[in-house]
């Protein structure tokens, strides 16, 4: 991105160095010297705080406030780094950090937990989706930027913090002390299901996460030494994470076609990805699982699934987060999380602020955990999120409603994955 690195270090020269004054070149447009007018204003304004505020400021603050400031009024999904918010994001990617296990975003202000990560300590607490967080170590998190909050969070491990948590039908504030561990994301796990079929669930996308889950089904082979029978893809409470893997786990099951393509102002926004033969997996049954925490990249996996017959979609509506997030690197090692696309299924889809519709819509058991969106949150309830391209989703006209209410099962969203898979088989051994 070197060309929006040169704008960015331009924009920073221009607000510290020009004045009040702005030239205008006698063949620039009206639209251009509108906007230096108001960077003027800008660069004023900048100029008075530094002679006139009671107190002495610090530049480097008054310019990542500005710029913080800039980006609040774009979409949820657009934020600063400062140099250590940038060295925490790198992090994430890779999976191995210490805190507690929480994976957030802002509402209105408030910062709302979309869903604790699992086996990880804030899971072991008891922490659910849709909990508000307060306060942390007795300070406030009103309009706390998210990566604010991941510093305050993270420590060495076996240190206690404690969060004030406001939920949804509890009257007091919950006060959770947790004690700080090593995380460790394990993004995909598996195991063996009854009558030879497998279960693989993916929590989020990271830099290992495709190949993780090649290997796993390999190993779900080996373990049952026959053919699989059909696989369940658990996507649910799954935020998302990195395109290319997204990318990789769909061409896993794909073995031509487009998967996913995105659409932005500029050529290196706009692109285009599609499956290849090469490694793809037998033509078994799939049935993927979704819920309202399912994101972003577990929806690109589950838009290109569904759109390409490869796969039945069950579950409940998506949280639908549509766009596309560019992390640019800056000289003084911060950097911008910039929305630069919106993404497409291959059919044309864009599911933002709609989210995938599954083909058999089973809602969850209310005695199980909620997903973010049982608990009011979903992309759009999120403040400035982009509007959908489409007024209502794309409807499968062979979508069904299913409600279980049977308190014996578990987990009913996967009995009935499993129950579908049986009756597949069932037809197809009787052809």
């Amino acid at each position: 991105m070197p060309k929006a690195r040169q704008l960015i270090k331009l924009f920073i020269f221009i607000l510290i160095f020009c004045g009040s004054a702005v030239a205008f070149s006698g063949d620039a447009s009206a639209n251009e010297k509108d906007d230096y007018k108001k960077l003027e204003i800008f660069t004023d304004v900048l100029s008075l705080v530094r002679s006139n505020y009671v107190e002495d400021v610090d530049m480097e603050k008054l310019i990542y406030g500005a710029i913080r400031g800039m980006l609040s009024t774009l979409d949820p999904h657009s934020s600063f780094l400062t140099p250590e918010m940038y060295r925490e994001m790198e992090v994430d990617t890779h999976g191995e950090f210490g805190g507690l296990g929480i994976e957030l975003t802002v509402k209105d202000g408030d910062l709302i937990i979309v869903s604790p990560i699992e086996d990880t300590p804030a899971d072991a607490a008891g922490i659910q989706a849709g909990d508000q967080i307060v306060k942390i170590n007795g300070q406030a998190t009103r309009d706390i930027e998210i990566m604010e909050a991941v510093r305050m969070m993270r420590g060495p491990k076996g240190e206690a913090i404690t969060i004030s948590v406001k939920r949804s039908g509890v009257a007091e504030l919950l006060n959770v002390t947790i004690i700080r561990d090593i995380i460790q994301v394990q993004s995909v796990k598996s195991r063996d299901l009854q009558e030879h079929y497998g279960y693989v669930r993916v929590s989020q996308f990271q830099d290992r996460t495709s190949r993780d889950l090649k290997e796993q089904l390999g190993e779900l082979r080996r373990t049952l030494d026959v053919d699989l029978q059909g696989i369940i893809l658990d996507l649910r409470n799954n935020p998302g994470g990195l395109l290319e893997q997204a990318v990789a786990v769909a061409d896993l099951f794909l073995s031509e076609g487009l998967i996913v393509y995105t659409d932005g102002r500029e050529p290196e926004a706009q692109m285009t990805f599609s499956a290849q033969e090469e490694g793809t997996e037998p033509e078994y049954p799939l049935i993927v699982l979704i819920n309202g925490g399912s994101a972003s990249a577990a929806e690109i996996v589950a838009g290109a699934l569904q759109d390409h017959r490869r796969a039945i979609i069950l579950g409940e509506q998506s949280f639908g987060k549509g766009s596309v997030q560019t992390i640019i690197s800056l000289d003084d090692d911060s950097g911008l999380r910039l929305t630069t696309a919106r993404y497409f299924t291959p059919l044309g889809r864009s599911i933002q602020a709609l989210g995938i519709t599954p083909d058999i819509m089973v809602s969850q058991l209310k005695n199980q955990p909620l997903s973010p969106a049982e608990s009011g949150l979903r992309e759009a309830d999120l403040e400035n999120h982009f509007q959908p391209l489409v007024e209502q989703p794309v409807e499968n006209n062979n979508s069904q409603t299913e409600s279980l209410i049977s308190p014996s099962i578990r987990d009913n969203q996967l009995q009935r994955a499993i129950d579908l898979l049986k009756g597949i088989n069932i037809l197809k051994n009787n052809n």
